[in-house]
């Protein structure tokens, strides 16, 4: 066995897995308290926060697309015994992430913001996104490097190292909402603009501790994690081939979910109000399922890299069996107290009913995708990353389509327009588990 290969013991699962929980669990509390926040200083605010975020999210999920590659790359090294590369495949991924968040940062700033204006039915939340975004943009400039440690550190099993930078922050974006939205002190007051300056603040502060820590760490000295650029085209030809793949696959997740919240928008101002009442929970919902995605790519790449598949199927049960867990730990309330939930994120009454209603409504379909996201990662830390794309393009094609139907075509009440969740995670599940059943997949070399 690779020395540096991670034990298969539910120990050690859950040391990798559980900062990475901690993490997304901070997260989504920013996620709450910047959506309590602003809800308190305007519903319109609130609204163009929720959408306008969700353009920004599509274009980091591409970005963390290509990040997911690059760990998957460096797990894949670290259980050949080639950890010598790892150095080389993070200046790579730099390169790539800086190009692309060059290019993003310009479609978001000069494109987009118009491009919400041209169909949007309130001019005023339309407004209020374009000055969101403006704000907002400037982290992808942080992120790029953030999500190269992410992906060098996960790939170890090192994950209490991103999980101090999402406490860091976390904590700074939670106090600079406070002080710049409503403007205490010497603080001017911005609203929505100082919602997005507040994120974008403390995710540089976040990139910042990564670079000091990683600066005095042994495994700078032991990868030359800062080396040149030059005489990388190797790794940028193995990061592209694995991570474009996941960075389409990124894109067109959450630019559907984007045009889910478009849509809804067209219903009227109460449906998307309500709905991004549910958006601001939903999130909390991922934590355990992101954490353990991330665990099971590491393991999976690692352990193909090993030579040790017959190791996969106690992966897939030990995962899934701790993802459910948690799943029931975190949420259960949207189950058992959906209301309490919702009047955290939206205290005013007139939403309170239907947004808890729809809470309690989906929660199966989050259990449903604690199950089967298990075996989609799989499928990513194996390499395949083309076969997750044509999954998650079909996957997202079928959700289209149903909630094309069930907004313009047969004009469903919000409520039964959220079961869509329930045909995109079981559309996901069944074409996940056909593919690791008739195809073989587990040799893949990358």
């Amino acid at each position: 066995m690779s020395s540096n290969l991670l034990p298969l013991t539910y120990k050690s699962i859950l040391g990798v897995a559980l900062p990475m929980m901690v993490s997304g669990f901070i997260q989504s509390i920013v996620l709450i308290t910047d959506s309590a926040f602003i809800s308190r200083y305007s519903i319109e605010g609130f609204d163009a926060v929720g959408n306008a975020g969700l353009a920004y999210i599509t274009f980091y999920m591409m970005l963390l697309g290509m990040s997911d590659g690059a760990q998957i790359l460096m797990a894949r090294r670290i259980g050949e015994s080639r950890s010598d590369q790892l150095g080389r495949i993070l200046n790579a991924t730099w390169m790539i992430l800086g190009i692309l968040a060059v290019i993003f940062f310009v479609v978001l700033t000069l494109y987009i913001p118009s491009w919400i204006s041209s169909y949007s039915r309130n001019q005023e939340v339309a407004k209020l996104q374009g000055e969101f975004l403006q704000h907002r943009s400037f982290a992808l400039f942080f992120c790029m490097i953030t999500l190269g440690f992410q992906a060098f550190y996960l790939a170890r099993g090192k994950s209490w190292v991103v999980l101090i930078a999402a406490i860091i922050t976390a904590s700074t974006n939670i106090l600079l909402d406070y002080l710049l939205i409503f403007g205490i002190g010497i603080f001017p007051e911005m609203g929505v603009a100082g919602a997005a300056t507040a994120s974008s603040i403390a995710d540089g502060l976040g990139m910042m501790f990564l670079v000091i820590f990683t600066i005095g760490s042994k495994e700078n000295k032991s990868y030359n994690l800062f080396g040149s650029i030059k005489g990388v085209w190797f790794e940028l030809k193995e990061l592209i081939s694995i991570g474009t793949p996941l960075l389409f696959q990124g894109f067109s997740a959450l630019f559907t979910w984007t045009l889910f919240f478009t849509w809804i928008e067209q219903m009227g101002k109460y449906q998307l109000t309500v709905s991004q009442n549910i958006r601001s929970i939903y999130f909390l919902a991922f934590v355990p399922i992101w954490g353990f995605a991330g665990t099971t790519k590491t393991y999976i790449s690692q352990y193909i890299g090993a030579a040790k598949q017959q190791e996969l199927p106690r992966i897939q049960r030990r995962i899934q069996l701790l993802t459910l867990l948690f799943m029931l730990l975190t949420f259960h309330g949207a189950i058992f107290y959906p209301e309490t939930l919702i009047s955290i994120i939206n205290p005013h009454e007139q939403y309170l009913k239907d947004s808890s209603a729809i809470l309690r409504l989906i929660a199966g379909s989050i259990l449903l995708y604690a199950l089967v996201s298990v075996y989609f990662q799989t499928i990513h830390g194996s390499g395949n990353t083309v076969a997750s794309m044509t999954i998650e393009i079909i996957s997202v094609g079928v959700y289209t389509l149903s909630v094309y139907l069930f907004i313009k075509v047969w004009a469903f009440d919000i409520y039964h327009v959220w079961t869509v969740e329930y045909i995109y995670f079981g559309t996901m599940g069944l074409l996940s588990y056909l593919y690791l059943n008739l195809f073989s997949w587990n040799n893949k070399r990358i």
